[in-house]
């Protein structure tokens, strides 16, 4: 991906560079290419490359430069939709087979901070799950207690407690759950390049694939002309882009904003604090120099491409956050990112529907730091043993019953979108926008995505989306246009930014 041209940066950006890595420029033959650099392709190309593989990275922007720097990195093995709905989702197997596999994803991170000395902040701590804003106290112990008994289901530790050092929440009841952790993604992701090159893997960047050919050999060839053939593949770009709609019409994409600020060090302690709202807050910590910390507060979420919203959305989340540490310091950024919503709370990764030596890693769920790390070892196990324990609670070709619903309902979007070619356009005149500004432009029988760049450049395009034709929508905030349907981004001037879709708007 090749989000990092987006309009806002990342806290984790303002320390940390991207990695430097050369474009493809001449053929790679390879037992694994890894499409994607974000922590799920990363964390995968290098457990290959330990397991003695010959791994080939390739991404269409810099390394590290989509969603993966846009996180709020929450090491949390604990499900992001809550424990109780991923029981009656899946079952208590299936969700203890997923506690099992995010806590074996933690614990996987943390040995290769170990082991590679890596100075990135990583630390284990407690999460708490404190009320939303509207509960009352025995609506909150209602929900503290039906988590507790879901977490005892299946072996995860919680307890119960009284109050949280936010102000309104020093008596409510909470759940502490014990062993999580977090960490600096960036400064873990370049240590795990470095010795993954060491190694003798090769990453390149700004290298787009534009063709995939499957067969008993993978051939991808990227935008610059060269090709990198590999008996596997591995397709971890966030939404994948070598299938059409099996795995797209099963997850959405949601839009999430974060704000960083600065805090004097000892005013809240070290800790995940998730409230529970529907989408809900998130809080955290991370060290910073002298007295002063930074605090990293996220939430106010929506379907991606149903709001342009985005100032609006920071100001109610600052609001959140003050109210409930006074004592905060100042803004030091703010970014969105775009999370990608399944049926059924958990990620798909592992053998691509329809296909023995092809793979997938999407669909993170709000978890995505824990789903990347788990596919470098799930993904790793099927490439090399051709299978691994946890394969079931991730198979990319399952529809659980239960999920039918959440099913339907994710799909009307798209029945909704296309249903707006018979709506009239947003704007009159592309000559009246303003510099930031976009929106659909009707020209008799036809749809058309126009902006004016930051620098007063205007540009036109269509507005269908050249993954499966939805309409795009502007994002003022991020300066991009975002598809409603399935999540992918382009450029004011048309360029891909995230997939699936592989080309530029027409």
């Amino acid at each position: 991906m090749n989000v990092s041209s987006e309009a806002t940066r990342s806290f984790w950006t303002l320390d940390t560079s991207l990695p430097n890595a050369p474009r493809l420029e001449q053929d790679e033959h390879c037992d694994v290419a890894v499409v994607g650099a974000g922590i799920a392709g990363v964390s995968i190309a290098y457990e290959l490359a330990l397991a003695g593989r010959k791994v080939v990275l390739v991404d269409r922007g810099p390394l590290l430069g989509g969603m993966t720097s846009r996180t709020t990195a929450h090491l949390a093995p604990i499900c992001d939709d809550g424990l109780s709905a991923l029981i009656d989702m899946r079952g208590e197997a299936l969700a203890r087979g997923f506690q099992e596999s995010q806590q074996a994803a933690v614990d996987r991170i943390e040995r290769h901070v170990a082991t590679l000395e890596i100075d990135c902040d990583f630390r284990r701590l407690d999460g708490f799950l404190f009320p939303a804003a509207w509960m009352d106290e025995k609506e909150a112990a209602r929900e503290c207690n039906k988590e507790y008994a879901a977490a005892a289901k299946i072996g995860a530790e919680a307890e119960h407690g009284k109050g949280v050092p936010l102000k309104g929440h020093e008596s409510a009841p909470i759940l502490r759950y014990p062993d999580q952790a977090t960490f600096h993604p960036l400064k873990y992701l370049r240590a795990l390049l470095a010795d993954f090159e060491k190694r003798g893997g090769k990453a390149f960047a700004d290298s787009a694939a534009t063709e995939i050919e499957e067969g008993d050999k993978v051939r991808l060839k990227c935008d610059g002309g060269s090709t990198v053939t590999a008996s596997n593949a591995v397709f971890a770009t966030n939404s994948p882009i070598n299938t059409w709609v099996k795995i797209h019409s099963k997850m959405a994409p949601y839009r999430t904003y974060a704000m960083a600020f600065d805090i004097a060090r000892g005013t809240l302690p070290d800790a995940l604090y998730w409230d529970m709202d529907d989408p809900y807050y998130y809080v955290r910590l991370n060290p910073g120099p002298g007295k002063t910390d930074c605090l990293i507060a996220g939430g106010r979420d929506h379907k991606s491409g149903e709001a342009d919203d985005g100032a609006a959305r920071f100001v109610a989340l600052e609001a959140w956050i003050r109210a409930l540490v006074p004592d905060l310091g100042g803004e030091r950024a703010r970014w969105s990112g775009q999370v990608l919503e399944t049926i059924d709370f958990c990620g798909f990764i592992g053998r691509s529907p329809g296909n023995g030596n092809v793979f997938i890693a999407t669909g993170d769920s709000g978890q995505g730091m824990t789903h990347g790390a788990l596919a470098g070892l799930l993904i790793r196990d099927l490439i090399v043993d051709g299978s691994n324990s946890w394969e079931a609670v991730y198979a990319p070709d399952r529809t659980p019953p239960a999920a039918l619903a959440h099913y339907v309902n994710e799909n009307l979007t798209t029945v909704k979108n296309l249903a707006g070619y018979l709506l009239p356009g947003e704007v009159k005149s592309a000559d009246a926008l303003e510099p930031g500004e976009g929106g659909i432009l009707q020209d008799g029988l036809s749809k058309f995505a126009v902006c004016r760049d930051r620098d007063g450049k205007l540009h036109r395009h269509s507005a269908s989306c050249t993954h499966l034709g939805c309409i795009v929508h502007w994002n003022s905030t991020e300066q991009c246009w975002d598809c409603p349907c399935h999540g992918s981004q382009f450029a004011p001037d048309g360029t891909v930014l995230n997939g699936p879709a592989i080309r530029p708007l027409g």
